[in-house]
């Protein structure tokens, strides 16, 4: 089983940790040079407020409705993203943090002594508490599953932000509810293409010949429907996308030494600069994590470093000596740790702007 935290309106919602009076509010955020929306709260959503809208066309809704921008600010959300992900890590064996703002948590076999409803709603209450921050909750017994438990989550309000699919039956009439385009790993493009041969659910796509979907759309679109049918299947890798870039890993055996940490640093450091290199994209914002474990007897550490850069650079030998020092801001002797990463933000396409 898997549960998947996905925090609500991440960086909106950072900013209004801060500014209480804005609650239940529209609020939008700005790319770095406040040129386009990046972000927005759900009262924004309900003025048909979409990312990636030049800031220069929403002035008459903005006025209008009392619409509350603010510029990014990767720092407050890559130290908002580590505490969240620290209290994540606290309540499940082993996660696997996907994106700044989602984690799946590993977690089978906790139904042999809590309910998973309640469990969800623990980890949805625990977030909030230590971080203020709210998660949807969907737990599944595959990726895709929990993924799909999720998106109800935070579509329905009569959920209470937590969504469990353990049951077939239950899997099949959320299924039915589902539109193909909102699967995982579907999008628009692909679902245009389903819809045109009659798949309009994610129920009619999970009974699809899985032979015919293979050779329509290719292996990657089959194991989607494997998923779907709960038979787990992908794996899963860091994202890369144009909003960030995340290389992280549990260590083996834990590291006690600093120079061992540098090794593994300068290792994600240098897969995120060749991710980031294949996006044709450059970046202003490095963050760097460590954490031992919080199930061992030993006391528990979790620190992040935030880097922001005078020049956007996607050259692996700046990226690492960024989090080169941040890892020495946040290494402290006489921990044994248990996992580290990096993480990239605020993108831009062109070298130094």
């Amino acid at each position: 089983m898997y549960l998947l935290a996905d925090v609500n309106s991440m960086y909106a919602s950072c900013q209004e940790i801060f500014r209480p009076d804005l609650k239940n509010k529209p609020i939008i955020v700005l790319s770095n040079n406040d040129g386009a929306v990046v972000a927005m709260n759900k009262p924004a959503k309900a003025l048909n407020i979409k990312r990636g809208t030049p800031y220069f066309q929403l002035k008459a809704i903005i006025n209008r409705y009392n619409v509350t921008s603010f510029s990014s600010n990767y720092a407050l959300y890559g130290d908002m993203s580590a505490r969240v992900m620290a209290t994540l890590e606290s309540l499940a064996p082993k996660i696997d943090i996907y994106s700044i703002d989602e984690a799946f948590l590993h977690i089978s076999g906790i139904d042999a002594c809590e309910d998973l409803h309640q469990y969800g709603h623990r980890v949805r209450a625990t977030v909030k508490q230590m971080t203020g921050l709210t998660c949807g909750i969907g737990i599944g017994p595959t990726y895709t599953l929990s993924k799909l438990a999720n998106h109800a989550a935070k579509k329905w309000t009569a959920t209470n932000g937590v969504v469990v699919l353990n049951v077939r039956e239950r899997q099949r009439k959320l299924m039915a509810l589902t539109d193909v385009e909102d699967i995982w790993g579907i999008g628009r493009k692909l679902s245009v293409k389903l819809k045109s041969l009659g798949i309009n659910t994610a129920l009619q796509l999970a009974d699809a010949n899985m032979q015919y979907i293979n050779k329509m759309f290719g292996i990657v679109t089959e194991r989607t429907v494997r998923e779907l049918n709960g038979m787990p299947c992908i794996s899963i890798d860091m994202p890369s996308s144009k909003q960030q870039i995340i290389c992280s890993r549990s260590f083996g055996e834990k590291i006690t030494r600093i120079q061992d940490m540098k090794q593994a640093i300068c290792q994600y450091a240098e897969r995120a600069a060749e991710k980031l290199r294949q996006e044709h994209q450059y970046c202003r914002h490095i963050s760097v994590f460590i954490r031992s474990s919080p199930f061992s007897n030993d006391a528990y550490y979790s620190n992040n470093a935030n880097q922001v850069l005078m020049l956007a650079t996607n050259d692996t030998r700046a990226i690492i000596a960024a989090a080169m020092r941040g890892l020495k801001q946040i290494w402290r002797d006489g921990h044994r740790y248990q996992k580290a990463g990096i993480i990239l933000n605020d993108f831009c396409s062109r070298l130094g702007s």
